[in-house]
């Protein structure tokens, strides 16, 4: 069996950071893919797809990622359901990043500065790499 989803897309908003209470991190976004051909009237729609990341590359997220920003979001997709205070049953499908690539620069000025600009330099460590 195969589940892999790959989307590219922009996010909707800032990464949403929290903890479990084991201290593990999760963040959440929603990431905005165009869909590839026009709708009837010729507009260009997007779908609008929940990620939720975990670990040190959820920290990596809400660290270095924002409104705007394009990603690429490799994972899988899952569906879970739970019942909300009113008592009714939910459902909720969402994607699970298992690995998530920064497409752009992280502030548009930096887009300006000229060739041979890259960014500001990123300090990590091997455990940060996830494979």
């Amino acid at each position: 069996m195969l589940n892999r989803v790959v989307l590219i897309g922009r996010l909707t908003k800032d990464p949403e950071l929290r903890y479990t209470p084991n201290g593990v991190a999760v963040a959440s976004f929603t990431l905005a893919v165009n869909r590839s051909r026009p709708n009837q009237q010729g507009e260009r729609e997007a779908d609008f797809i929940p990620i939720v990341v975990w670990q040190k590359q959820a920290e990596n997220c809400a660290n270095y990622l924002g409104k705007g920003r394009m990603v690429a979001v490799d994972g899988r997709l899952q569906v879970r359901n739970y019942e909300g205070k009113d008592g009714v049953r939910r459902w909720v499908t969402e994607v699970i990043a298992e690995n998530v690539r920064f497409l752009d620069k992280k502030d548009s000025s930096s887009e300006t500065a000229g060739a041979g600009s890259f960014g500001n330099e990123v300090e990590f460590s091997d455990d940060d790499i996830p494979f």
